[in-house]
């Protein structure tokens, strides 16, 4: 019953914005935005899904034997600050967003820290409500606040419950504080994935706000800015999309982040398969920046990089690799070579130049891209490896070329790789070590290290897949497919399945799992010609046992795919 009742509140509000005259205007914005902009053929691929709207797209992109895998360095959505009388839109943001108190007048952007704060700012009545509640309130959610950033959620929970009652008490239920102490409640609740209880607060909030300032108020369109990532973040696209297209009519089209309700609109759209029209609204974005003098922005750059992914999935891979290039001109303008910014551009256009076979320019990219990590980061950071192992591959598809003009120089490439695939090797063991002792002093912060050595078990596993790739195609080079020039190759494949063993639990997902099926189906074609397959030798697995193994990793990553859509 409580389900059913939430889904009729958020229907309603919904349906109570869209009977405002806004039930038809999807069709206009896609109408006027594919009438100013010249578009492709587009060919949708639901087997390849892009990162969620509003992260920072840094793609690296690995794989062998058709498994890819991207690693999207981004940041979560951007999350609204709900300031009661007034609203202020953050960028990109590492850490969830919560309600400022909303006493507080902020006259700019920089307002929102140090001594910029001005004092209390009077209600609609003209008086400044002060009394009891309302300071235990205050308490309640700086302390609150403060807890939610150190990620002690259960200790902020009761203490953003309490605020909630207190500025129920003090304010009154229906003040614009409530709407505020809601929206970071709901903020916990969504970061706990308590999603059944954050939504029935994110629609609280929206309904206080209209009763305060009415429907078209800038608050409101804050407010359901935040239901709508809320319902994207679960995959409630045509939800998410209602929201969006609400906040775009409050916003208008004069507004400083009209460009990005576009934005949000064009992903939104990408996710629900509507490729040509998501196109158009993010290209339109794009436009509006431009035209907007923020053409060298952060923001505008990271909506290329996205548009730029868009094309590639469409597989128009040549625009792709034309705002690949623009970035890469604005990066070695803006930020010169010596730059992480800079490199990550320059690896994304490489990976695009190798896979439509421009494989000497990739190589040189990726060449220029390595020395400049080696100058920046540290001998066995794990960015490194994941450098020499997209170089590596590189010189194994040029020796792969040379193989029928000229073996000698097709070794000689394969040998180079081989070099770069063992000390990315090395350098992914170095990492996934340091991990496991949990000795991160020096190393960084503990998700940092996390995240690193998640990424460190992902290259290891593809560089020891692609080192067995190696010493195949060396084997055939030499024109020889007996069992003792194949050790190599075996050697770097169990070795993949026993990382897999050692390091699964702790850094296991979808994608290790992939690649950890990779180097099973690779030893398992190994062992089908190897006639010793069905004894155990050293503890290893015999070709059934390798066989089992992929028929339970397939049945897994299936299953992960089911409850992920």
């Amino acid at each position: 019953m409580a389900v059913m009742y939430l889904r009729q509140v958020a229907s309603g509000v919904l349906r109570r914005r869209l009977q405002l005259g806004y039930h038809s205007l999807h069709q206009t914005i896609i109408a006027s935005s594919t009438n100013s902009l010249t578009g492709g053929t587009t060919t949708t691929n639901n087997n390849n899904t892009l990162p969620i709207a509003g992260e920072r797209i840094f793609n690296y992109q690995y794989g062998s034997g058709g498994h890819t895998w991207s690693e999207w360095h981004g940041d979560v959505f951007p999350w609204i600050f709900l300031c009661g009388h007034a609203v202020l839109f953050l960028g990109i943001n590492a850490s969830p967003v919560l309600a400022e108190d909303v006493s507080i007048e902020l006259n700019s952007e920089s307002d929102t820290t140090g001594p910029n704060l001005t004092g209390l700012r009077k209600i609609e009545d003209g008086s400044v409500v002060s009394n009891l509640h309302t300071s235990k309130w205050r308490v309640f959610t700086d302390n609150g606040r403060e807890l939610f950033s150190q990620g002690k959620l259960e200790d902020a929970e009761r203490l953003f419950q309490a605020a909630l009652k207190e500025a129920k008490e003090g304010f009154g239920a229906r003040d614009p504080h409530v709407a505020s102490a809601c929206n970071n409640l709901a903020e916990l609740y969504r970061i706990r994935k308590t999603f059944d209880k954050a939504e029935p607060l994110y629609l609280e909030a929206i309904n206080i706000l209209e009763e305060s300032y009415g429907p078209d108020d800038i608050r409101v369109g804050a407010a359901l800015h935040n239901l709508g990532k809320f319902y994207l973040v679960q995959r409630k696209l045509e939800e998410a999309r209602v929201c969006y297209e609400i906040k775009r009519r409050v916003l208008g089209e004069n507004h400083i982040d009209y460009a990005d309700t576009m934005y949000h609109l064009g992903t939104l759209l990408h996710l629900q398969g509507k490729e040509r029209d998501s196109e158009a609204l993010i290209q339109d974005s794009i436009r509006i920046l431009e035209e907007g003098g923020q053409g060298e922005s952060t923001t505008y750059i990271r909506r290329l990089r996205y548009l730029a992914q868009l094309y590639i999935k469409s597989n128009r891979v040549t625009d792709a690799e034309n705002i690949q290039r623009k970035i890469l001109h604005m990066m070695q303008l803006s930020k010169g070579w010596n730059s992480l910014e800079t490199i990550i551009a320059a690896e994304g256009l490489a990976l695009t130049l190798q896979s439509v076979g421009s494989l000497k320019e990739a190589k040189e990219l990726l060449e220029r891209c390595l020395d400049v990590r080696k100058n920046i980061l540290s001998p066995d950071h794990i960015q490194i490896a994941v450098n020499m192992l997209h170089l590596a591959r590189v010189e194994m598809l040029t020796s792969n070329r040379l193989k029928k003009t000229s073996t000698s120089e097709a070794t000689a490439e394969l040998d180079s790789a081989k070099d770069l695939l063992d000390n990315a090797i090395r350098i992914a063991w170095q990492v996934l070590d340091k991990n496991k002792k949990g000795n991160h002093k020096s190393y960084g912060t503990s998700r940092d290290a996390r995240r690193d050595g998640h990424t460190a078990l992902i290259i290891l596993l593809q560089s020891l897949n692609a080192l067995g790739l190696l010493e195949i195609n060396k084997a055939e080079l030499q024109e020889s497919r007996e069992q003792e020039t194949l050790v190599g190759a075996e050697n770097a494949l169990y070795q993949g399945i026993s990382a897999f063993k050692e390091y699964g639990s702790l850094f296991n997902s979808p994608e290790v799992e992939v690649e950890y099926l990779s180097c099973l189906r690779q030893l398992s074609a190994l062992l089908t010609d190897n006639s010793n397959s069905g004894s155990n030798q050293f503890g290893r697995p015999t070709l059934q046992e390798a066989k089992d193994e992929i028929k339970h990793i397939e049945r897994q990553i299936s299953s992960n795919r089911v409850r992920r859509s």
